[in-house]
């Protein structure tokens, strides 16, 4: 894979360590999975909307990026949270997605289910959300946007 190029992704990495322990290892991001706005959905990469880009760069800064879970619960099952972070783990190797100098990092075990996806950014009359769109994996969602079903 290339090196993802934006300032959020680019694994300057703070790390999230408690008061007092040693600093946690930075992981360089050589494994930046998607550098193209194509939409490819056969190799199981997250592509990013423009909405989701514009916003993303206007909420992150230095080396802030989206985090995107797949965590059990919700109205369908699973549901997908969003949060900011800086910290980019072993677990998030196959899961680094740069497009148009935003960074969107799945982890391994949630990006079996939102692989071949978009994410989205949406302003609504009465909210405003990251949300996932076009989940192959997804059999049906709810209308909270948030929570899904799988593909059996």
């Amino acid at each position: 894979g290339s090196w993802c190029s934006a300032p959020p992704c680019r694994g300057r990495a703070l790390p999230r360590t408690p008061p007092g322990s040693a600093g946690a290892a930075r992981h360089p991001v050589r494994w930046a999975s998607s550098t193209s706005t194509e939409s490819d959905h056969s190799d199981g990469r997250i592509t990013l909307s423009e909405s989701c880009v514009k916003r993303l760069l206007e909420i992150t800064e230095d080396s802030e990026f989206l985090r995107l879970q797949v965590e059990g619960g919700g109205c369908s099952g699973f549901q997908y949270k969003f949060s900011l972070d800086t910290v980019i783990g072993p677990d998030d190797r196959q899961g680094v997605f740069e497009q148009g100098g935003a960074c969107v990092v799945v982890d391994v075990d949630s990006l079996a289910f939102v692989k071949g996806s978009m994410v989205d950014f949406s302003q609504e009359l009465i909210r405003s959300s990251f949300q996932v769109v076009s989940n192959p994996q997804a059999e049906k969602g709810c209308s909270c946007g948030t929570s899904f079903s799988i593909k059996i």
